[in-house]
């Protein structure tokens, strides 16, 4: 197996890069695209070309029918908290040594909605409505996390 390490965007490289051992997304043929995005800075989401409507999360079925396609657009990365909770216990082993880790749903600009991670935000301030902005956490040279944060 080989070392994965963790660099935040936009941080200096570390001297010694910190292994990253949490669970890891394992893109497919349908998920790549929004993988291959979110190490470029990008946020990507699926559009029905039949309704206009958002979808989230990637798959190559549209939810409105067989008569219809997905497009991949991109996506502004604003949006609000729909639904939040805070892991002041290790979810896994893995988190262990963690701070307490902001699990959310976030309702994009567009309309659809991604479960994600909310940082930079103290857990006693989360709250539900508050606008939050795309980050992109680049944990492995091949993935990189899209997360949120607070809104400025």
């Amino acid at each position: 197996m080989t070392e994965q390490t963790h660099e935040s965007a936009g941080a200096a490289p570390a001297s010694t890069p910190m292994p990253y051992n949490k669970p890891l997304p394992e893109p497919t043929p349908v998920t790549r695209p929004f993988w291959d995005a979110a190490r470029e800075g990008r946020l990507l989401i699926q559009r029905s070309k039949k309704t206009g409507k958002a979808v989230f999360y990637p798959r190559s079925v549209s939810p409105f029918g067989p008569d219809d396609e997905l497009e991949w657009c991109e996506a502004s990365g604003r949006g609000t908290i729909y639904t939040c909770t805070v892991a002041r216990r290790p979810v896994a082993p893995q988190w262990a040594n963690d701070p307490p880790l902001i699990i959310a749903i976030v309702e994009l600009e567009e309309g659809c909605h991604l479960t994600t991670n909310i940082v930079d935000c103290d857990p006693d301030a989360v709250r539900i409505g508050m606008p939050v902005t795309a980050v992109f956490e680049a944990v492995t040279p091949e993935v990189t996390l899209v997360k949120f944060r607070p809104a400025d």
